[in-house]
Formats: structure tokens, C-alpha cells, sequence
């Protein structure tokens, strides 16, 4: 383990023995973190928070403090971070309340760029990316790969499912189904992810699926529950059309239109 005299690490702080821990880095009460992690200086981090194996938090991040909601009255919430993560400068990350299920949750392989805010009871998947800026309010959902450009954001209670793509400046305030890309101002869907698809694997008859489904939905003038129906029909045969379908079921709020 190397950690710089000048860290603070509380006692009931639980480190594996290879982490780094930079100047000034405080750890608090109640935080575990995993081999091969790296705190750079000036890090806070206060707990109860789970941090996993191999992440790499930069200076001036403040990750696991008190949610930013006035009902908070220090509840025994917790923040649990997955393995790979790269959380860039200035980030802030709130662990969750009691009005949700009291978690905040970040996957695997995330790479998280400088300003970026994770509010609290967000739920975020793996092998995301969120440029500069990018935000969340409190109880987002974020399905896997999905990629937030700078200044972009999300309301509370919103769902953006996997390999969804929001243009720089494309705040919502409804549903993004998984594999559609949002932008302008105001935001709208403007097809689906099909270069982020290519450098994933997908084949070029699974994205001509994924885009004749879009079309269901967002060019035959059909309303959502009769879209739903259609796509029910040849999901069997196309099955990437599972998680588009269930991020479209799902929605609480309305998909973007």
C-alpha cells in the first residue's frame, strides 16, 4: 500500500494493500476499496461507500458524501462503485436516500469525465461514457454503454436505456429508449447509435433491425402501445429488439418523441 503522509484515512476505513492514495486524499468512515485502485490527491471519499478493484479517481473528487436532497436527515445510505471506473477531476458522486432504495450504484468500465455529477439513487450500468459536464439528477436509471456528451443531462426519474447516445446539450426530461440517439434544442430522437453499434459487434442485419424497429416506433405514425405489438411479433427472431421493447415498456415518464 502507498499512501501519502498527508492523507487522512479513517481507522474504519477497509484498503487492500496495493492501493495508491495521493496528498491530502481523505478517506472516511465506513469506505472499502478494492486492489489495484488509485486515489490521486485531493480526493474525498466518505462512506458508507464500496468501491471495486482496478478504478482511478482523479484530484478534487468528492465521491459517497450526504445526498443533495433537502429531505436527507443523515439516513444510513451507501454508494457502491464497480471495477475499471476512470472518475476524472471535480466529479461528485452522492450516495442515495431512503425515498428510493437507499443506494446509489455505478457498474464496471465507466469512463467518467471532470464536472460530471451523479446524483443520488442513480442507477448507472457499465462501459458508459460521460463527457465533461454531463449530469444526472436523482433517481436517473442508465442502461450499459450509453453515452452522455458534455453538458448534457437528465431529470429526475428518468431512464436512458443501453447504447443510447445524448448530442452535446440534449438535457431530457423523458425516457431515452435503448440504442436512440437524442439532440437539438429542444432535444429529439434523431435515429439510432448505429456507429457506436458497429465498434460494438453488432452485425450490419442486427442494426437493420434495430433501425427498421426505431422506424416503428418513430416514422409509421403508430401510437407506442401498437408499436410495442409489432415489434412483440418478430422479437423472437431478432432478439436484439429485447432490450429497445423493455426500455419502451418500462417507461414511466414518456419516452422523448
Amino acid at each position: 500500500m502507498s499512501i501519502h503522509p498527508t492523507a487522512i484515512i479513517s481507522d474504519s476505513a477497509v484498503i487492500a494493500g496495493d492501493v495508491e492514495i495521493g496528498p491530502y486524499t481523505v478517506v472516511g468512515d465506513n469506505v472499502e476499496i478494492g486492489a489495484g485502485s488509485r486515489l490521486d490527491s485531493h480526493v474525498v471519499i466518505n462512506g458508507p461507500t464500496r468501491i471495486g478493484v482496478n478504478n482511478h479517481i482523479y484530484q478534487f473528487t468528492s465521491v459517497g458524501d450526504d445526498p443533495q436532497d433537502k429531505k436527507y436527515r443523515d439516513e444510513p445510505t451507501r454508494l457502491e462503485i464497480g471495477d475499471g471506473n476512470t472518475i476524472r477531476e471535480f466529479c461528485t458522486i452522492s450516495r442515495g436516500t431512503i425515498q428510493d432504495q437507499g443506494v446509489t450504484t455505478l457498474g464496471d468500465d465507466n469512463w467518467i469525465m471532470a464536472y460530471v455529477h451523479i446524483a443520488h439513487d442513480c442507477r448507472v450500468g457499465s462501459h458508459c461514457i460521460f463527457a465533461n459536464n454531463a449530469t444526472l439528477a436523482g433517481h436517473v436509471h442508465v442502461g450499459d454503454y450509453a453515452i452522455f456528451a458534455g453538458f448534457t443531462g437528465a431529470h429526475q426519474f428518468c431512464r436512458v436505456g443501453a447504447h443510447a447516445f445524448l448530442g452535446m446539450y440534449a438535457g431530457t426530461s423523458r425516457d431515452v429508449p435503448a440504442y436512440t440517439m437524442i439532440g437539438g434544442q429542444p432535444p429529439g430522437p434523431k435515429g439510432i447509435n448505429s456507429e457506436g453499434l458497429k465498434r460494438r459487434g453488432f452485425s450490419p442485419e442486427q442494426i437493420r433491425n434495430i433501425k427498421n424497429a426505431y422506424r416503428t416506433v418513430y416514422r409509421n405514425g403508430l401510437k407506442l402501445d401498437e408499436a410495442i405489438r409489432e415489434l412483440e411479433h418478430v422479437v423472437a427472431e431478432q432478439p436484439e429488439l429485447g432490450i429497445f421493447i423493455e426500455s419502451l415498456k418500462s417507461s414511466e415518464r414518456g419516452i422523448i418523441r
